[in-house]
């Protein structure tokens, strides 16, 4: 059977990262988790820790904040299932890189990493937020992440074999 590639979506506390975590448990073999969260304070050092601990501990994990393509790729040969936790941090980081990233450039990172989505030797579980119904952002850059978040989305979900939307907990299929 030929590796396959599952987009979860949903909202903020949606069950994403727990449902993924399943999938990849079902999955089986030496699993890897890209994770692009960074602590840049005890609140989002406290999230890091519970997300790790949910973890099986034989997993490995490979932070990758900004270079995911990279990451992504140096995983071939070293796991059977990656699980990419998450999509949305890493346009947040991305967004966040001095000089400001332009568009084109971050387009051309997500298009990097959807080549390598296509043709990656293992079976790959992204995570990514849906901000498309929340709130209309009052500043430009939170336009700006809304926007790039969700172009990205999209060209991952066109990549992906399986797109999962999490609502409260529970997964409705829009691909697959």
């Amino acid at each position: 059977m030929s590796a396959r590639a599952l987009l979860v979506l949903g909202g903020v506390r949606a069950g994403k990262s727990a449902y993924a975590v399943a999938r990849a448990e079902a999955l089986g073999g030496r699993v890897a988790v890209l994770a692009t969260a960074e602590a840049g304070d005890a609140e989002m050092a406290a999230r890091i820790a519970r997300h790790r601990a949910a973890r099986p501990r034989e997993w490995r994990t490979v932070e990758a904040p900004v270079a995911l393509a990279e990451a992504l790729a140096g995983l071939e040969g070293q796991a059977d299932t990656v699980v990419l936790d998450c999509l949305t941090l890493w346009v947040s980081n991305l967004l966040a890189q001095p000089p400001e990233l332009p568009d084109h450039r971050l387009l051309a990172e997500a298009g990097r990493l959807t080549d390598l989505i296509g043709r990656r030797p293992f079976d790959l579980v992204v995570v990514s937020n849906e901000v498309g119904w929340g709130v209309h952002p009052e500043s430009a850059l939170g336009r700006r992440f809304r926007d790039a978040l969700g172009l990205v989305n999209q060209a991952v979900a066109r990549a992906a074999h399986e797109v999962v939307l999490l609502v409260a907990g529970c997964p409705s299929w829009l691909k697959g």
